[in-house]
């Protein structure tokens, strides 16, 4: 596995954990991540991938830090405002973590880019705020194989799930939401959001980044892990694979 002393001393509380230990977190050096999104679900997944040692991180967003965005993006400070948020994500990644080879793509992806862009991806993670975005990127992941985490939030709830619709017993993305590509896109500026509550669910996509590549604890593909932070309640609901979505044939 062959680690540098630096990188001994770093991950050592991975390491020592005999769910990932040495193989674990030479994996983790290994795998290739893709993020959607640079916001407020991106920020904390963002900060967490790195600091794992995920070897190559690439992070797709078109849009430019803003004063009102700080609220709960915490990987931008005020320096940053007016900056693309891949580059001032670069410049972030780049102090916490100099293991970590970091793609910044600064463009908005399509149906027409998705499957370029995600191609060389070990596990995708979409922490998008658009549907029709989430939708795209759930077909390409699917359609390559890769393995999709995808997590959500809006003022006061969050969900997180991880989809490998391609196997028997597995359900995709569009085994949740249907196929209906109409719906409409509400945004954080629209209706709000608790800051802390993106942090959580930034966290946890980065909890289901890991256990995808290390393979540790039980498999989570087919459970919906909602977050309520009003009620201060955490839910999982199993989500059958849908016999009559493309993904059952």
């Amino acid at each position: 596995m062959m680690f540098s002393d630096e990188q001994l001393d770093r991950y050592a509380r991975h390491i020592i954990l005999k769910e990932i230990g040495g193989e674990g977190q030479r994996r983790l050096l290994d795998a290739h991540v893709t993020v959607i999104g640079a916001g407020g679900i991106g920020s904390p997944l963002i900060q967490y991938l790195a600091a794992a040692g995920i070897g190559r991180l690439t992070v797709i967003d078109d849009d430019h830090v803003a004063l009102s965005n700080l609220q709960r993006q915490t990987l931008f400070g005020i320096d940053d405002i007016g900056a693309p948020k891949v580059d001032a994500a670069a410049r972030a990644v780049a102090r916490l973590n100099p293991d970590v080879a970091f793609m910044p793509v600064e463009t908005r992806i399509d149906a027409a880019n998705a499957m370029a862009l995600l191609k060389s991806a070990d596990v995708v993670v979409d922490g998008s705020d658009s549907f029709t975005t989430r939708l795209v990127v759930a077909d390409a992941a699917h359609a390559l194989r890769i393995p999709l985490v995808s997590a959500a939030v809006g003022q006061f709830d969050g969900q997180l799930a991880l989809y490998r619709g391609w196997e028997a017993d597995k359900p995709c993305y569009r085994c949740l939401v249907g196929a209906d590509p109409d719906r409409p896109d509400i945004s954080c500026a629209d209706q709000g959001v608790l800051g802390a509550l993106t942090g959580v669910m930034g966290s946890l996509a980065a909890i289901e980044a890991v256990r995808a590549i290390t393979r540790f604890g039980e498999d989570s593909a087919g459970k919906l892990l909602l977050v309520d932070a009003l009620a201060f309640r955490f839910r999982t609901l199993t989500v059958p694979k849908d016999p009559g979505c493309a993904c059952a044939g």
